[in-house]
């Protein structure tokens, strides 16, 4: 899915149902988080008053992943966020982790393009499959998060099954042992 310029706007109505503006649809918090993984800025706004409750939903899709045993948040890290709020006034800690996940972001693009558009040895065979192989990686690592592609006219395309999925990161895991052992090999 592109991304847009205009937050993908999500009603809730005092049912509590949450409403998709742009397809005329019901959704829920694990649909929200599929969008937000493709990409997408969502923007959830209380039907009756208007107000904002993006962060609040936000905020309840990590709490459910990270209930289901789905950790990507250390003990530390929670407990860091707990005492920030504490000592909100003097808290560099929101800064922090926006200029972290920036850099991240960055950092990730940066290497999609190099892996593509700039290495010469990208016209050798097997070089594509082998950027398809760390794009992968990638993926896995950071949990799907937004901004990894490869170019700006890229579509991130979905595997049909969460089968094949796992046969991926297998696959991957498998490489990646084999490196390993072939550097340790090497250090010797």
């Amino acid at each position: 899915m592109a991304e847009t310029e205009k937050p993908l706007l999500i009603k809730r109505y005092a049912s509590r149902r949450l409403y998709n503006t742009e397809t005329s649809d019901y959704v829920t918090l694990e649909d929200i988080a599929e969008f937000i993984r493709d990409g997408r800025e969502v923007q959830i706004i209380d039907l009756k008053s208007g107000d904002d409750l993006t962060r609040q939903y936000l905020l309840q899709i990590v709490a459910e992943h990270e209930s289901r045993g789905e950790s990507v948040l250390p003990i530390s890290v929670l407990t860091d966020l707990v005492r920030s709020y504490t000592t909100q006034a003097t808290s560099v800690v929101p800064e922090f982790l926006a200029a972290s996940f920036e850099m991240l972001r960055e950092g990730q693009s940066a290497m999609m393009e190099n892996m593509t558009k700039n290495n010469p040895l990208a016209s050798m065979p097997g070089m594509e499959a082998m950027r398809a192989q760390q794009e992968a990686f990638m993926k896995a690592v950071t949990g799907g998060m937004g901004g990894l592609k490869s170019g700006p006219e890229r579509e991130e395309s979905k595997p049909s099954a969460a089968a094949g999925e796992d046969e991926d990161l297998s696959e991957i895991r498998k490489q990646l042992a084999e490196l390993q052992e072939k550097l340790s090999k090497m250090h010797k």
